[in-house]
């Protein structure tokens, strides 16, 4: 299933948000938790519009840190609220200093809920080069917190020995979504098909046949830099939504192993 992240349109209202998805024929939406919209944290007013536009929010992505056992218990709320399917937390991050049992309190919702909690992965990063600002963030450690598991194409370390389809043999049948995007080696967030002659910078197309061969079966979601989309020409980002789907469903749905 192909879900549309509300990062990749986060300069819309919700509201507005949830029109594109319906008219771009997307499955769903994953909704990612920002503090600072408070529209992503209502799970009344979520769940009204997910009814209105027959349109489910079937992922949540959490915030990447400050994360505590109040902010958590919220987001299992409207997870809850919004029969959402996969909740996505980042690795424990140093700043998090009130979640000791960080690990543990993941796998009791998850026991508790009967949902998939991912863990996703990062690109490490080091305070004063030597503190590392992720805990657990290895792809072999990280899978093993809650066992399930999220795929960030853009997140993958372009500095270690590990690439696209390293990282997904490593995680491979943990993986609850992928959060599908293509970059080089000076940008992030871009369209899949975003390199010269409508191909991707990274092995893309491969990636989703070895997936389709492999009988992957969970979500994708699309997660790019909102400029990328064209975001100030709804027209535009009309058709960069259709340009997606109908490379993701060549490559992928259409694809005969």
């Amino acid at each position: 299933m192909l879900l549309l992240s509300t990062s990749s349109l986060k300069w819309y209202w919700i509201h507005k948000i949830f029109t594109i998805v319906k008219k771009s024929g997307y499955d769903g939406i994953d909704l990612v938790i920002d503090e600072k919209n408070y529209d992503t944290l209502d799970e009344v007013y979520l769940n009204d519009l997910s009814q209105a536009f027959k349109v489910p929010i079937l992922s949540i992505t959490a915030p990447e840190k400050w994360l505590n056992k109040t902010k958590i218990d919220k987001i299992v709320k409207i997870a809850e609220t919004l029969n959402a399917q996969v909740i996505n937390f980042f690795p424990p991050h140093i700043s998090d200093k009130s979640m000791p049992n960080f690990t543990k309190y993941l796998n009791k919702i998850k026991k508790d809920l009967k949902i998939s909690i991912t863990l996703q992965n990062v690109e490490q990063k080091f305070m004063l080069f030597v503190i590392a600002e992720y805990k657990n963030a290895n792809l072999l450690e990280l899978k093993k917190i809650t066992w399930d598991s999220a795929l960030n194409i853009s997140s993958i370390d372009k500095t270690t020995w590990i690439d696209l389809i390293k990282a997904t043999d490593m995680l491979w049948w943990t993986i609850k979504n992928i959060y599908l995007s293509d970059k080089n080696w000076s940008k992030w967030w871009l369209l899949p098909w975003n390199a010269w002659w409508g191909v991707s910078y990274l092995p893309l197309e491969s990636f989703f046949m070895k997936l389709k061969s492999s009988w992957y079966n969970s979500f994708f979601t699309l997660q790019v830099n909102p400029k990328e989309l064209w975001v100030d020409k709804e027209e535009k980002v009309m058709y960069n939504l259709d340009v997606i789907k109908k490379y993701f469903t060549k490559h992928f749905i259409d694809y005969k192993p």
